[in-house]
């Protein structure tokens, strides 16, 4: 039996909020998709990452809550340059958005920068810094 990781699933509060957030990273999702109750959109290299309103899982799970303290999962987006992770950072945390850690020179050689989306979960921006 062969198995394959195939999609990341988010938990969210507001549909509409969490997926206004994500195109701001360049994902592309249609308009349309902000009032529906599930929602995937294809990655590079043929992951999916998906939305689910707390609703649609209480339809087969009606005993799920959601986690308390921190964020339980973290997803990173590579950005092309390092001035791309400043930018882009910027212009969440300028729209509103939890910036968590303003962009620095990690000693692992990127540039880094941790958000939280608008459900508390833990969004990283890098780039590989110049040799």
């Amino acid at each position: 039996m062969a198995i394959e990781f195939s999609v990341i699933g988010l938990i969210v509060t507001d549909m509409a909020k969490s997926l206004a957030f994500y195109r701001r990273l360049g994902l592309d999702i249609p308009a349309e998709a902000d009032t529906e109750p599930h929602v995937e959109a294809g990655l590079p290299g043929g992951l999916r990452l998906s939305w689910d309103t707390i609703e649609t899982i209480h339809s087969f799970d009606p005993a799920w809550t959601p986690p308390t303290g921190s964020a339980r999962v973290g997803l990173a987006f590579r950005c092309d340059s390092p001035q791309d992770v400043d930018r882009l950072y910027a212009s969440l945390v300028e729209a509103g958005y939890d910036g968590h850690h303003e962009p620095w020179d990690a000693f692992w050689g990127q540039r880094y920068a941790v958000l939280h989306d608008p459900d508390g979960n833990g969004v990283d921006l890098f780039a590989p810094l110049p040799s």
